[in-house]
């Protein structure tokens, strides 16, 4: 059994690793690709594997993209930071998915499912997508918070941005509160409109009115400076540049 995994987390794909190497060592693992390019071309001078473990948030986009330029009839099962409502849903079509950190006996019975060919080899990925990108009716127009023992309602319009710290997701409203949310910040960004909310890196998810000033930076890289954050050296990647213009000029 050949098996190729695409995680651009290295202590996920790591981790993964060492698990399918101890609960199925007759498996060969033949790669870890770590974004939707590198996949793409990887796909197009290779032969399929027999199994594809594959995370879903990679650092350039949603990894449903591979699929759609290349088409597959290799099983995949999908790695995912999404509560576990969208995995039920997910699992309804057919196609598996793991909850990060994955559980090693749910990984020993997606691997089993694969082995008694019960993973079908089509992938629906407007449903998949859709599970992924809610309408606009679906976006969160508040958020609950807790702070000791008592609970309060955050509106999307007091948030200046949320941020990722040590696994954490913060909320940070306009007045200088902070928040813990329960959560990733990739979930969170499901939840929020997109003409409101822009992705600038890995560790921030920023309100437009939360954006105070924008620099030019080396290698054709922004810096941005947010209101309210300690934070000066807030980098938006060369490769979300155009976007990220697109989103202030809208």
């Amino acid at each position: 059994m050949r098996i190729l995994i695409i995680e651009d987390e290295k202590p996920a794909a790591n981790l993964l690793k060492m698990q399918i190497k101890k609960h199925f060592p007759e498996a060969e693992l033949i790669g870890n690709l770590d974004s939707i390019s590198t996949s793409i071309t990887w796909f197009q001078q290779n032969s399929a594997p027999d199994l594809i473990f594959c995370d879903i948030q990679l650092a350039d986009g949603l990894s449903f993209e591979i699929f759609e330029k290349i088409r597959l009839s290799t099983p995949i099962i999908f790695t995912t930071a999404f509560d576990q409502y969208a995995i039920k849903a997910f699992q309804v079509n057919a196609v598996d998915y793991l909850l990060k950190p994955i559980d090693p006996v749910d990984l020993a019975r997606a691997v089993d499912k694969f082995k008694n060919s019960q993973i079908r080899s089509t992938i629906e990925l407007d449903v998949l997508k859709s599970l992924l990108n809610p309408t606009k009716s679906a976006y969160k127009s508040r958020f609950l918070v807790r702070y000791g023992e008592k609970i309060q309602s955050i509106s999307v319009s007091e948030i200046s941005y949320f941020s990722s710290e040590e696994r954490i997701t913060f909320l940070q409203t306009f007045e200088g509160k902070k928040f813990v949310l329960e959560g990733t910040l990739e979930q969170t960004e499901s939840l929020v409109n997109p003409a409101s909310f822009f992705r600038l890196n890995r560790k921030y998810l920023s309100s437009l009115d939360a954006i105070d000033e924008v620099f030019s930076y080396s290698n054709s890289r922004l810096k941005v400076t947010l209101k309210n954050c300690g934070d000066k050296d807030i980098l938006v990647s060369r490769e979300k540049v155009t976007d990220f213009k697109s989103w202030l000029d809208q």
